[in-house]
């Protein structure tokens, strides 16, 4: 089986996104639920995969990073209200056999992504 996974880098500082607070949604006609509410540790990545297992499975899905609060945390100067607050990044799992890496390249004024593995 495969696994879902995350990292936060913060190109304002050149270093790992220590201490953000991530969300991981499963997304259906029905709407979003939460599955889990993680913490970044000192390498910017979580300490476990998000999903594994039988808990790996094919569907639509959402990561919510509080960016804002992490950028506050570190002392940075933001306009009220933020421009880059909480950044969601919607994504889907078609192969459950297969890793999804899922991260997060910020800084206060914008972000992007790629799916590694």
């Amino acid at each position: 089986m495969g696994k879902l996974s995350t990292h936060v880098l913060d190109t304002t500082q050149g270093k790992p996104g220590i201490g953000v607070v991530v969300e991981l949604y499963a997304v259906t006609p029905g709407g979003r639920t939460l599955i889990k509410t993680v913490t970044t540790n000192r390498d910017g990545r979580v300490d476990t995969p998000l999903l594994e297992g039988d808990a790996m499975r094919a569907g639509r899905y959402e990561l919510v990073f509080a960016a804002g609060d992490y950028f506050a945390a570190q002392g940075v100067t933001l306009p009220e209200p933020r421009f880059i607050d909480r950044v969601t990044l919607a994504f889907g799992i078609a192969d459950p056999a297969q890793n999804y890496h899922v991260p997060l390249v910020v800084t206060p004024w914008s972000y992007s992504t790629y799916r590694g593995s």
